[in-house]
C-alpha cells in the first residue's frame, strides 16, 4: 500500500477499495454531521444507519435509500445505547455522535456491561492533522480523553497511533515523544523517563518497525533545520509522522491553534473500543466531520 500523505488521498483510497462500511449515526439532527454523512454516501464508502427521531432527521438522505436505514428512539440515551449495541453485535463497524452531548454516548461505551470497550483496553483519543507546508499528515494522541496518561496508558497510546500510521502506509513510522525541552528532568518533568522506556521498548522491537525519540520538542520534530540549529542528533531527523503529548492540556493546545491559526484540517477517533468511535467536537466543520468518518472507515 502506498502512503497516504493528504486528505484527498485518503477519500480516493476508500472509493477504490471494496466493501462499506456500517455507520450507526447517533442523534443526526445538525447540519454539519448531516453534512458529513451525506459526502460519505457521494464517496461510496459507508452505509448509514440514522439512530433518533426519524422526524429531525428529515428526508435528506431520501436519494440513499438503498445505503440508508433508520432506528427510531425516544431520547438520546436510548439512540447512544442502541448504536453501541449494533457495533457490539457485529451489525455495525463504526460508531459516530451527531447533536448528542458527549457524556450521553460515553456512558453508552463504557457501559462494563453493554459498552464496547474491552477489558483491559485503553480508551484515548487519535488526530490526523493536514497542516499547509508539512508534505505528510501528522498523527497524535490525545488532546481529547485522557487529563495525565500513565506509563501504561501512554505505551497504549503509543501502540494505537503506530497501528493508525501503518493504516495509512506509513511503514516505519517516525514518533516524537514531546516535551518544552530536550532534556529528561525526573523531578520536574516524570514523565520525560517514561519516555526513554519506550525508546528503549522500540528499539528493542516491542512494537515492531518503527523510530521514537524524546523528549523533543515541537519544532525538534518537525523541523531538521531546528534539530541542526541545537546541535541535537535524533533519529527522527525533523520528519516526524506522529507525536506523543504529555498530557491533554498540551495537545489541546496544539490542536486548537493548528485548526483556528493555520486552518488545519483534522480527523479525530477515538481508539480503544471493539469499533472505531467518531467523537467530533461541537465546532468541527462538516470537512473535519467527513474525514474522521473517512479515517475511521479505512
Amino acid at each position: 500500500m502506498e502512503t497516504i500523505r493528504n486528505f484527498d488521498e485518503l477519500i480516493e483510497h476508500l472509493r477504490q477499495r471494496e466493501g462499506m462500511r456500517r455507520v450507526a449515526v447517533v442523534c443526526p439532527y445538525d447540519e454539519s454531521t448531516q453534512g458529513a454523512v451525506e459526502n460519505a454516501l457521494k464517496a461510496g464508502f459507508i452505509e448509514a444507519i440514522l439512530v433518533g427521531d426519524t422526524e429531525k432527521i428529515g428526508t435528506r438522505f431520501s436519494d440513499y435509500a438503498e445505503r440508508v436505514s433508520y432506528v427510531e428512539t425516544a431520547d438520546p440515551d436510548e439512540a447512544a445505547a442502541k448504536a453501541v449495541a449494533m457495533a457490539r453485535e457485529g451489525k455495525a463497524d463504526i460508531v459516530m455522535k451527531g447533536l448528542v452531548n458527549t457524556d450521553n454516548l460515553l456512558r453508552a461505551v463504557l457501559n462494563k456491561e453493554t459498552g464496547i470497550l474491552p477489558k483491559g483496553n485503553v480508551l484515548t483519543h487519535l488526530t490526523c492533522a493536514q497542516i499547509a507546508g508539512y508534505d505528510k499528515l501528522i498523527y497524535c494522541t490525545d488532546v481529547a480523553v485522557i487529563p495525565h496518561p500513565t506509563a501504561e496508558q501512554r505505551e497504549q497510546q503509543l501502540r494505537y497511533v503506530l497501528q493508525l500510521a501503518r493504516s495509512m502506509g506509513v511503514e516505519e513510522p517516525r514518533v516524537g515523544l514531546i516535551n518544552c525541552t530536550e532534556k529528561v528532568n525526573e523531578k520536574h518533568f516524570p514523565f520525560t523517563v517514561e519516555y526513554k522506556q519506550l525508546i528503549e521498548k522500540a528499539v528493542a522491537g516491542e512494537f515492531g518497525r518503527c523510530i521514537v525519540d524524546g523528549p523533543l520538542d515541537l519544532k525538534t520534530c518537525f523541523s531538521p533545520a531546528a534539530l541542526h540549529k541545537k546541535g541535537i542528533e535524533s533519529p527522527l531527523e525533523g520528519h516526524a509522522d506522529a507525536i506523543i503529548f504529555p498530557d491533554i492540556q498540551a495537545g489541546n493546545v496544539f490542536y486548537k491553534t493548528i485548526t483556528c491559526f493555520c486552518q488545519a484540517q483534522t480527523a479525530g477517533i477515538l481508539s480503544g473500543p471493539q469499533v472505531p468511535v467518531v467523537l467530533p467536537s461541537r465546532g468541527d466543520s462538516p470537512e473535519n466531520k467527513f474525514y474522521s468518518l473517512a479515517l475511521a472507515a479505512l
